[in-house]
């Protein structure tokens, strides 16, 4: 007897996988929807992550925080890096880290607790990779958070660069998050201020033109850059090394010509993607979700190999609000060339969806952040980063004054605003698990 022409044993194996698949699936799904504090945090003493604290209070809230506590005193908070953001590493599996930080939004220790990563496995050591996150303590995340400084950048370690900025990257959006959230300060300590207009995306502007005209109105963005001037760049930044391994020998050449337009505005998507695969791409989006066009060409490209091996494109970040996402190869799709006659042949051209959980608005600015990597030997690179900006046109969007709104608690600051409580104790550094 045959089924669909394949034995019954064959058929059999075939459905124990995919019940194997479906398991693991659900699993991975539990995993996303559970809050895992309470679990891990059995793991942690308190005292690595507030030097001399010796306590732990009941974890509460949506994502759980735990008080932690210095005798009598509260030294800060305890909170699961995966609870607050999402902390997706090579291997496809979540990266766990517990991580301790105070009512004012400084960084005071961090343990690894568990990862799938396979750094061990080519001969990398752990304690190297997470030593990188050392400088990350002490850091002031409340002036992030408010907009006053840009995320903190730490050095990558070659050879597991993808590990590296998904744990760094998530202790700082993490951060960030609950700092806004208002639950890490006094009751006094947080105001909003009211929301001066309401952007709207206009659909109706929905007319296609042509590259030149996209090109000229802002509508696509470009990011330009020479040889020479990427190795000065290297040179500001005190990396001589990354400054003797040039893409060429000839400084004038063109390192890399980069391109950003978001495809989910209608008159722009249907100009570069054409009116049928704009159709497409639209059928595929949740309600308000973005997709962004990314184009390069030159020495250098935006896409690099990591994403073909761990499914994460390493040298591109979406920036906005302080937060950051990097996009993975099923947010991807690859477009072989421009729909526009007088658009640019380019080397590399994707598509790319912003993930649904992370909270994009498109009409307001926002940022593109392309990591330039030189190899320095077999496991060792140097790493700038270059921004490319976007602010969408205004003739894309309507805006409306929002009313006014009462603050839900007392400050003087227009802004989000967190008490300078005392910062005695040092940090207590990074510990494995």
């Amino acid at each position: 007897m045959r089924y669909f022409g394949k034995t019954p044993r064959t058929l059999l194996a075939g459905l124990i996988l995919l019940a194997a698949f479906c398991v693991s699936l659900l699993d991975a799904r539990q995993a996303f929807a559970a809050s895992q504090l309470p679990t891990f945090i059995q793991k942690v003493q308190p005292g690595e992550l507030f030097e001399g604290a010796d306590r732990f209070g009941e974890p509460t809230g949506e994502p759980p925080v735990a008080p932690v506590y210095r005798g009598k005193d509260l030294a800060g908070y305890a909170y699961l890096n995966s609870d607050v953001t999402t902390s997706i590493g090579y291997s496809g599996k979540p990266i766990h880290i517990a991580v301790g930080i105070d009512a004012s939004g400084v960084i005071h220790g961090f343990k690894l607790l568990e990862h799938h990563e396979p750094i061990v496995l080519i001969g990398i050591p752990q304690a190297k990779v997470v030593a990188v996150l050392n400088s990350l303590i002490g850091k002031d995340l409340a002036r992030v958070a408010t907009g006053e400084e840009r995320p903190p950048q730490v050095d990558i370690v070659s050879g597991a660069t993808v590990t590296v900025l998904v744990m760094s990257d998530s202790v700082v959006r993490s951060a960030v998050t609950l700092i806004r959230s208002g639950r890490l300060g006094k009751s006094d300590a947080v105001a909003v201020e009211a929301i001066p207009e309401i952007r709207k995306l206009d659909l109706s502007k929905d007319k296609a033109s042509d590259w030149q005209t996209l090109l000229g109105d802002g509508s696509i963005r470009s990011l330009r850059l020479t040889v020479g001037e990427v190795s000065k760049a290297f040179a500001d930044a005190k990396h001589q090394d990354g400054v003797a391994r040039p893409e060429t020998d000839n400084p004038a050449d063109r390192f890399i010509d980069l391109f950003v337009a978001p495809v989910s505005v209608p008159a722009i998507g249907k100009t570069l993607l054409g009116e049928p695969a704009y159709r497409r791409l639209v059928a595929t989006l949740k309600p308000g979700q973005s997709a962004i066009l990314i184009g390069g060409d030159g020495a250098y490209s935006f896409k690099g190999s990591a994403y073909v091996r761990g499914g994460i494109f390493d040298r591109i970040e979406l920036l906005q609000n302080e937060q950051g996402v990097r996009f993975r190869d099923r947010n991807h799709t690859r477009i072989a060339a421009f729909a526009p006659s007088d658009a640019p042949h380019l080397k590399d051209i994707g598509l790319f969806v912003v993930p649904a959980d992370f909270m994009f608005d498109v009409t307001a600015t926002w940022e593109i952040q392309l990591l330039v990597q030189r190899t320095l030997g077999a496991r060792e690179k140097a790493v700038i980063p270059f921004n490319l900006g976007y602010a969408l046109p205004s003739g894309y969007y309507t805006t409306t004054k929002a009313a006014a709104v009462e603050p839900r608690r007392k400050s003087q600051a227009p802004q989000i605003w967190l008490p300078t409580s005392s910062r005695s104790g040092s940090a207590s550094g990074i510990w494995t698990g």
